[in-house]
């Protein structure tokens, strides 16, 4: 028996798994649920409507807000993806010194907290004279969303043969034609799974927005926050909805391809 079918048949496993994703996903349902609710009021159910999916889908300041957030992430996760398959060939061809040390520093934007990245990246576009706007945002979300970029190209390559590229080179083909007929198209996956998922961070992030964005820059969720402070209504309840269903899509495509074999 594995060590995995084992844990799983420990007593209490199954319960304690049931718990977690029944307190983890009730409140989501409940969300989506309320969104339907003809009542003004977010928590009293009257009756089933579509009318405040119809209310986000024509208020002018929503629709200019998720503009900007499809720009900056459209933005930020293609130049973050550039600029991880790079770092992820050079990591994962060769080793040298050191080479520990800088994959923790590529990942430490994942376990520092995500205020102190806020606060830092404010202060230095503060001293470098670069204004809060939607260029401050870009900038930003490029930096934050490399981490979540370069990590499935990193376990794609590392998936790889290596005597692949061997083997190219012993029929004289050189660098560049080994890595765009055969690097490229089996590193794809990785790269499509790692830009869909810098895509979905980017979308929903709120804490670096909120710090970096000026006027005129603001996005999705910063927008979501400001309707909340005057209280929870359906139409927060409608664009939480959309944002989670472009989420799981974002993510469940992302998942598919990262494990594509072909």
């Amino acid at each position: 028996m594995s060590r995995a079918s084992s844990l799983r048949n420990f007593p209490g496993t199954r319960l304690g798994a049931g718990l977690f994703f029944v307190y983890l996903y009730i409140p989501i349902c409940i969300l989506i649920w309320l969104s339907f609710n003809a009542n003004r009021s977010a928590t009293i159910w009257t009756g089933f409507t579509l009318d405040w999916y119809g209310v986000v889908l024509s208020n002018k300041d929503i629709l200019r807000a998720a503009a900007n957030s499809l720009i900056v992430a459209v933005v930020a996760s293609v130049a973050a993806t550039l600029m991880a398959i790079p770092a992820a060939i050079g990591m994962a061809n060769r080793k040298f010194r050191g080479q520990s040390a800088i994959s923790a520093v590529i990942a430490l934007p994942l376990l520092v907290p995500e205020i102190v990245t806020a606060v830092a990246t404010l202060l230095f576009f503060v001293l470098v004279g670069i204004p809060n706007g939607l260029l401050t945002v870009i900038l930003a979300h490029t930096v934050f969303c490399i981490p979540f970029a370069y990590l499935p190209i990193r376990a794609r390559l590392e998936g790889m043969d290596p005597r692949l590229a061997e083997a190219a080179a012993d029929l004289y083909a050189t660098p560049w034609a080994s890595f765009r007929r055969i690097t490229l198209p089996l590193l794809w996956p990785g790269i499509l799974s790692g830009l869909m998922l810098a895509f979905i961070i980017s979308l929903d992030d709120f804490v670096i927005t909120f710090f970096v964005a000026g006027a005129g820059a603001t996005t999705l969720p910063v927008y979501i926050y400001g309707m909340i402070r005057i209280g929870v209504t359906p139409e927060v309840n409608a664009i939480s909805a959309f944002m989670l269903l472009i989420s799981i899509l974002f993510v469940s495509i992302s998942y598919l391809i990262g494990r594509s074999r072909n």
